[in-house]
């Protein structure tokens, strides 16, 4: 039998951060290939993990995964697959037109819109059979926000070419869209069809997870994707009645299992149970399904750990300012909405104007304060609000001397799934700009879409700084000079203390400091260290935990902060200050 019982030719494992995604995704590709299947493994997240995993390294072309005959895997990687994307616009081009005419169409394809639909049209590519030569492909995708809007492009890029045949100008001439509108069909038919797809809502047994996956289950169906299977990973059950620690962790599980939402009630389910090894290496993914541990390197001893700052500790020295910009950035699922939310209640409480946002499609900030509080002004970046107002803007400025068939054109290109994404970066760009009156904590969304939005503020700086000599461009401010600016913006890297999401901080933090831009500290968050657990699983899991801390300590953060596992979720102004240790 296949394993989770997953069958379907195409299987999209998708969910909130943080709830293994990538894990399962591997341990099912895997299982595939070892029944014998040609399986194809590809990763849709920007900010994949998926070679640390599997122990290789991959790129934008599969890679046979040596211990694993029969699959393959593949990064998509949205800068490559842009700048494939770019030749196939300009080629048509080259030889008929001067140097400076390619330098202008290159130019109007340097956007965060192209590398979205760069990396879309491989993407749709896979679904549309361009790969016949695989019996399953597996795909691990970015967090919920993000995967809903790719998964979404099959039909809004078919409906917009369906409706327009200038293209869009965002994408070049011509766009090079028409020349994909049969392969944009077959995506959305692949995707539609339950016999050929399953997407596994992966989930763990926790409130705010397993309502995520019951509004991705809603939206889902909305756009057509009724092929659904529910995975609850990390279920667990404690060893003794007298570890207080290990009971309140499982009967937390079983209380959110038992509220479990009506859109979840009717899939087929699987529980997964919590493990206490680092899911790294071909060995440790083929024991996730069957639960076999693996052998007793994993429990090597771990560091000991000197006392290290609390959480109130970063925060008073963000409040020797009255102004700027805090970000909150990791990989999903870290708990960078709890943090960011914490931040701001605490700042807000010493009597400093706070303004706490976020960028993340799929975060609720207001659910996390629950409640009002003086000094703090709660928002969020949504995607379709920032569109709409981008629009009415458009046709107030550049179309408002138009008439009534100019401004049809440019509503008809304004309804772009381009367009969303400059909206999305416009809204962040006020934001930035506000913490010069105020503090400012932005919960960011998951690190892949995090990145692009970054790449977005690069491009629109270049293009602001292009023509502006020396001594001017000093005076100039775009977003990433601001950004880039230590004493106005505060970058916290928010972790947990596990292998991955500490690898993917690293690689971040890497990427920031190519851009120039420095984090300003690390936040390990939810640890289970000095809980006092006897529970044999957890204690595992705690010598892995101290291991990834003292990674943190010594050899990647310039400041630290640790903040325990609650029993509760925080949740909360109360909740949220006692966070601060």
């Amino acid at each position: 039998m296949p394993p989770l019982g997953l069958d379907a030719r195409y299987l999209f494992f998708t969910g909130k951060g943080g709830v293994g995604k990538t894990t399962l995704a591997c341990a099912t590709a895997l299982a595939l290939a070892d029944a014998g299947r040609r399986v194809l493994l590809v990763s849709t997240d920007p900010a994949s993990n998926l070679g640390e995993m599997l122990g290789v390294e991959l790129g934008a072309t599969p890679r046979a995964i040596p211990g694993a005959a029969g699959l393959q895997a593949i990064d998509i990687d949205p800068e490559q697959a842009a700048e494939d994307y770019r030749q196939r616009v300009i080629a048509p081009y080259l030889g008929k037109v001067d140097d400076a005419e390619i330098g202008r169409i290159r130019e109007s394809l340097s956007g965060a819109c192209t590398v979205e639909i760069a990396a879309f049209d491989r993407f749709a590519g896979l679904l549309a059979g361009d790969d016949a030569a695989y019996d399953h492909i597996v795909f691990d995708t970015a967090p919920t926000g993000h995967t809903l809007r790719l998964l979404d492009l099959p039909r809004a890029w078919s409906d917009f070419l369906a409706d327009n045949t200038r293209g869009a100008s965002c994408l070049g001439p011509h766009s090079a869209l028409t020349t994909r509108r049969d392969r944009f069909a077959r995506a959305r038919a692949a995707l539609e069809d339950p016999a050929r797809t399953t997407v596994v809502l992966v989930t763990r047994p926790d409130v705010a997870a397993l309502r995520e996956a019951a509004r991705t289950s809603a939206e889902l169906r909305a756009l057509g994707l009724k092929g659904q299977r529910l995975v609850v990973n990390g279920v667990f059950e404690a060893s003794s009645p007298d570890d207080a620690v290990a009971v309140a962790l499982a009967r937390r599980g079983r209380e959110a299992l038992a509220q479990l939402p009506e859109d979840l009630r009717g899939l087929p389910r699987t529980d997964v149970p919590l493990r206490g090894w680092d899911m790294l290496g071909l060995d440790t993914l083929r024991r996730v399904v069957d639960g076999t541990p693996p052998s007793a390197a994993s429990l090597a001893a771990a560091p000991p750990l000197p006392e290290l700052p609390h959480l109130g500790d970063l925060v008073d020295a963000l409040a020797a300012t009255r102004n700027g910009l805090v970000m909150v950035m990791g990989k999903g699922g870290v708990g960078k909405t709890t943090i960011a939310a914490a931040i701001a209640v605490e700042l807000a409480s010493r009597g400093i104007d706070v303004h706490l946002s976020t960028t993340d499609p799929a975060a609720h900030v207001a659910a996390a304060l629950d409640g009002a509080l003086p000094h703090l002004e709660v928002g969020r970046i949504d995607p379709a609000v920032e569109t709409q107002r981008y629009i009415d803007h458009v046709l107030a400025t550049k179309g408002k001397d138009l008439d009534a068939d100019g401004r049809a054109l440019m509503l008809e290109d304004l309804r772009s799934p381009c367009t969303e994404e400059v909206a999305v970066f416009h809204a962040f760009s006020r934001i930035v700009a506000e913490a010069r009156g105020r503090v400012v904590v932005l919960d960011t969304a998951p690190t892949g879409h995090t990145l692009l939005l970054l790449d977005a503020t690069g491009a629109y700086h270049r293009d602001v700084m292009r023509g502006i000599d020396e001594a001017s461009s000093a005076r100039v401010k775009t977003p990433l000079t601001r950004l880039r600016d230590p004493a106005y913006t505060h970058i916290v890297l928010v972790t947990l203390a596990e292998t991955t999401p500490v690898s993917e901080a690293a690689r971040l933090q890497d990427d920031l400091r190519r851009a120039q831009i420095e984090p300003w500290a690390w936040v390990v968050n939810a640890t289970l260290v000095g809980s006092g657990t006897t529970d044999p699983l957890l204690r595992q899991r705690v010598a892995g935990e101290l291991r990834q801390i003292a990674r943190v300590r010594d050899g990647l953060a310039s400041r630290i902060a640790v903040v325990p596992w609650r029993a509760e979720a925080p949740r909360g102004v109360a909740a949220l200050r006692a966070l601060m240790g």
